[in-house]
């Protein structure tokens, strides 16, 4: 049939600005709260709030436990 082409749906493009990430107070009292119940040290504390020592290994976050 003539007339009839590939018609695919192309991804639209975004001319705009990327947002900004909100700054966020890890000294807030709503992070102290959190922290209090997920931390069990001061060591474990700075590691959540992303402090990791010199030379410590990478996580493995998202990998499969297959």
């Amino acid at each position: 049939m003539p007339g009839k082409g590939k018609k695919g749906k192309g991804r639209a493009k975004s001319h705009g600005k990327k947002q900004k990430k909100p700054e966020v107070d890890i000294l807030s009292p709503a992070a102290m709260l959190n922290l209090y119940y997920i931390a069990h040290n001061v060591a474990d504390c700075l590691h959540l709030r992303g402090f990791r020592w010199p030379g410590a290994p990478k996580s493995k976050r998202g990998k499969d436990k297959t």
